[in-house]
């Protein structure tokens, strides 16, 4: 038989490609098993074979414009439990725990996991029984928080006992053995040598466990475990958080199948944040809440150079101690602070009315607007009439005939309510705003109020949809009805008319080549300008400040030249009618170099609260200091005539 044979079977072709294409896919997929899955294997393993520490960089340190140290780090020692450690005497704990029940036949017997539990509690507590014996101590071990850990943070040393005294820490240096799982461990704790000084102008930290490394560190998608740290929450500290924040260190660990460490394989130090020199005079600074810690009263002082602007003095009572926020605020501390108003930053948030200290501008305004001339006298016969309205001189007494250097020194309000009047609320407010009221002066913290007003009738009628009247303007020349400042405004505006211009940008960061400010002129002529000097000038020797001034001979300060004002200003509460005492001045009058507001809050209706009685003696006292300090900047008296000798 011939069997003839043909070299391909038509039937079969069809099926050539989709094996061809089956067998590149076999191909292809043992490619991505052998390779990418390889890869993502390894990837995995290495996930659950390391884990990495965080460790938080020191905070920067803040000084004062002299050098010396107001906010540090002071080291905080705790003792610890390494828990890796304890692995072998769990486990025995567990064993001989399984076995009691077991021989006790307990159908109750606790599932394994609360056997486990039992063991580790059993096993730290006895640890923890060493330290309080060896410190005479008495601390509880808290069975939930030691869970918590080593749920989810088993890599950390567990704390047992936190914040060691230093006594303490030198016994337990003494009598732990070098390999015990038990071990001081040091961080740091923000320090501050002057307790409450200038505590609203420093401020605080809390903790922060938000952690942070550069992203070149290895590991960042491995399980990571963080220390906690701190942030800054108010005041310099807040406001330079980048700046003080220190750098975190960390380590990539090997770790065993139970999370635990084996070895360090990768390791970066912490660097601590850097330093802040700020502007703050530490010396005036103490002086100025000496005075006011006196009264018992709220109340605040600001201190600025005039020709920079750098803050060196800002105070506010009541205060608080800043150690008793490290290593954290208790609640008790909270409530307290709270209760005695203690939060609120006076020379930055606090509003209140600027009494006749607002006088000075008034009479800026109305030299601008020819109204007020230095020769120019009105009678004051103890009020004056605004329509059927009686407007008091300040002391209820008539100064006759007055002219403007008496006016101011003796802060004669009739001279006001008529000059006011002839100036206009429009020409006063708009000097106001032109000398930086009404705005936030942009101090470098982190919340300034924006509730200062300077009010005029356009305010008034789109506020309360009420006309103004000569009654509101009568009010608004001496310092009362509507308008709101703050002391630190005070003092910039001080600063201001000290060196003749009309803005002052306050620092509190201090700049050795930091340039003097120059902005606009007052518009006053030079004899206008010298007219409010010697006005100024005269309320601190012959005035309604005479009781604090006429002692800056005895404080040693010779040839001191000084130009203020005080002020008394009104706010009416449900209890009745509260005072608010001001006092603002330069120094010296000849080349001034420091500009001071204070204010002293009354705390009972009715109660007399002058600013000359208050607050110039806390002007008096920075004052004090400044010139013991700076004796070169006070200019020598003029020569004496051998005629007159």
């Amino acid at each position: 038989m011939v069997q003839s044979h043909r070299g391909r079977d038509s039937r079969l072709q069809f099926f050539y490609i989709p094996i061809g294409l089956g067998g590149i896919a076999l191909m292809l997929g043992l490619v991505f098993q052998q390779v990418w899955r390889s890869d993502l294997a390894e990837t995995k393993a290495t996930n659950q074979s390391q884990n990495r520490i965080l460790v938080p960089g020191p905070r920067g340190n803040i000084y004062d414009r002299e050098g010396r140290i107001l906010v540090g780090n002071r080291p905080r020692f705790a003792v610890v439990l390494y828990l890796e450690e304890l692995r072998t005497e769990i486990y025995r704990e567990y064993v001989e725990i399984r076995k009691a029940y077991r021989a006790a036949n307990d159908v109750d017997a606790p599932s394994v996991t609360q056997m486990s539990q039992i063991a580790r509690f059993t096993v730290v507590q006895n640890y923890l029984a060493k330290i309080n014996r060896a410190l005479d101590r008495e601390t509880e071990l808290d069975a939930r928080s030691l869970n918590r850990h080593f749920n989810a943070q088993r890599m950390l040393p567990y704390t047992l006992i936190d914040d060691l005294q230093p006594e303490e820490y030198a016994r337990l240096l003494e009598q732990l053995p070098v390999n015990s799982p038990l071990q001081v461990y040091t961080t740091s704790s923000r320090f501050y040598p002057y307790g409450a000084a200038a505590s609203h102008t420093l401020g605080f930290v809390s903790s922060n466990r938000d952690i942070e490394i550069d992203e070149d560190f290895p590991g960042k998608d491995l399980m990571t475990f963080k220390m906690v740290g701190s942030k800054g929450r108010d005041g310099l500290e807040g406001r330079f958080e980048s700046t003080l924040e220190g750098k975190a260190g960390g380590t990539v660990y090997r770790v065993d199948p139970g999370g635990y460490r084996v070895e360090a394989l990768h390791r970066r130090l912490p660097v601590q944040g850097e330093n802040l020199i700020s502007s703050i005079d530490i010396d005036l600074q103490l002086a100025a809440e000496e005075r006011l810690r006196e009264y018992d009263l709220a109340g605040g002082a600001v201190a600025l150079d005039v020709n920079t602007g750098e803050v060196l003095v800002m105070a506010s009572l009541p205060d608080y101690d800043l150690n008793d926020f490290s290593p954290r605020l208790t609640q008790t501390v909270a409530t307290d602070i709270n209760e005695r108003g203690a939060w609120l930053n006076r020379p930055v948030n606090g509003l209140y009315p600027p009494g006749s200290a607002f006088k000075i501008l008034v009479t800026i305004a109305g030299m601008q607007a020819g109204t007020i001339t230095p020769e120019k006298t009105i009678n004051c016969g103890g009020y004056y009439r605004v329509g059927n309205r009686l407007f008091p001189c300040h002391d209820g007494h008539a100064h006759g005939e007055i002219a403007l250097k008496t006016a101011i020194s003796k802060s004669c309000n009739v001279f006001y309510y008529q000059h006011g009047l002839e100036t206009g609320a429009h020409a006063i407010a708009r000097t106001a705003r032109q000398l930086g009221f009404g705005e936030p002066t942009g101090i470098t913290l982190p919340s300034e109020t924006r509730g200062s007003l300077v009010p005029d009738p356009d305010w008034k009628r789109e506020r309360y949809d009420q006309s103004w009247v000569p009654g509101d303007t009568a009010n608004f020349s001496i310092g009362q009805g509507y308008m709101l400042v703050t002391p630190l405004q005070m003092a910039t505006f001080t600063a201001s008319v000290a060196r003749g211009q009309t803005q002052t940008t306050p620092y509190l960061t201090h700049d050795p080549n930091r340039p003097v400010q120059q902005t606009a002129p007052l518009g006053l002529t030079p004899g206008d300008y010298s007219a409010l000097l010697e006005g100024m000038e005269e309320c601190t020797i012959s005035g309604t400040s005479r009781t604090s001034f006429t002692t800056i001979r005895n404080m040693r300060i010779p040839g001191l030249r000084v130009g203020g004002k005080t002020g008394t200003a009104q706010k009416r509460t449900p209890k009745g009618t509260i005072n608010f005492a001001w006092f603002i001045a330069f120094a010296p009058i000849e080349r001034p170099q420091i500009a001071i507001a204070v204010i002293v809050e009354g705390d009972a209706p009715g109660e007399e609260t002058g600013g000359g009685t208050y607050s110039a003696p806390v002007a008096r006292d920075i004052l004090a200091k400044w010139a013991e300090k700076h004796p070169e900047l006070i200019p020598p008296p003029p020569p004496t005539d051998p005629a007159e000798s």
